[in-house]
């Protein structure tokens, strides 16, 4: 047998296992990703149209402009225990079908005109809601602190479901 190429597959041996160990752990940090909530954009055939990463204590609003008076209306969820969790509205008039309905949460002075609806703590039931999507004068857009996604942009006039997807869910 020639030594060289001997030595030559000897060299790889070790290179060969330090990849199939990387290759390993790059999996396993795949598995951890698939195992991490997500809030998620689902079209009417279940297919994913969005993903978002939404660890423990993360928050997003689902904003849009009313429809009558088009102003900015923002519904703000957190992901708490598993849950989806509506946790405040903010509301710039007292418009058609926007008021706040007592012993649900407390109305808040936005300072300029309108209001917050804070601590109304409620679970989504199944951490999921359907949606049919506005057009683009409405806007339906999903906001975090880092990211704004026009939904209307994307599936405008469409129903959709947004989720927030965890490992194990609780029941409800």
């Amino acid at each position: 047998m020639n030594p060289l190429r001997l030595m030559t597959g000897r060299a790889l041996l070790p290179a060969l296992l330090l990849c199939a160990g990387l290759l390993s752990s790059v999996h396993a940090g795949l598995l951890a990703a698939e195992d991490a909530a997500v809030l998620e954009v689902l079209d009417d055939q279940d297919e994913r149209l969005l993903a978002i990463p939404m660890p423990e204590g993360a928050g997003w609003c689902l904003g849009w402009n009313h429809s009558v008076a088009g102003f900015a209306v923002l519904d703000c969820y957190r992901h708490y225990a598993g849950r989806m969790v509506l946790q405040r509205s903010h509301l710039p008039d007292f418009a058609a079908g926007l008021d706040h309905i007592p012993g649900r949460g407390r109305q808040v002075s936005d300072g300029e005109g309108g209001y917050w609806i804070e601590d109304i703590n409620e679970p989504v039931p199944g951490n999921a809601y359907r949606l049919r999507v506005g057009s683009m004068s409405v806007d339906h857009r999903l906001v975090t602190d880092s990211l704004r996604v026009s939904l209307s942009a994307l599936v405008a006039d469409r129903r959709v479901t947004i989720r927030l997807a965890v490992p194990s869910p609780p029941s409800d």
